[in-house]
């Protein structure tokens, strides 16, 4: 049977870390402003993951880990103070 796909040229272990840096930081920046509930843990746990992979983008991991803390954090307070999961309009 032939073989149908190109072998890959360039490895792209060092890329997905670098990716996983940004889209932790870029998902941290939405979850303060809507689904922070669901943005904030992937954002950690994209951080972490890129962070323990060793990615070239170490600050933007970093901002994406506390992005994703602080997404939590903005929930629990608006959980305190309206007793309630979601946002109040």
């Amino acid at each position: 049977m032939p073989h149908l796909t190109a072998p890959a040229t360039t490895p792209t272990t060092r890329r997905d870390p670098d990716g996983m840096a940004v889209a932790s930081f870029v998902l941290g920046l939405v979850g303060l402003l809507a689904l922070n509930l669901f943005l904030g843990p992937i954002a950690i746990t994209l951080a972490a993951v890129a962070l323990l992979r060793g990615t070239t983008r170490r600050g933007r991991a970093l901002l994406g880990l506390t992005l994703g803390i602080a997404d939590l954090v903005v929930l629990a307070a608006f959980m305190q103070a309206d007793s309630t999961i979601s946002w109040s309009l």
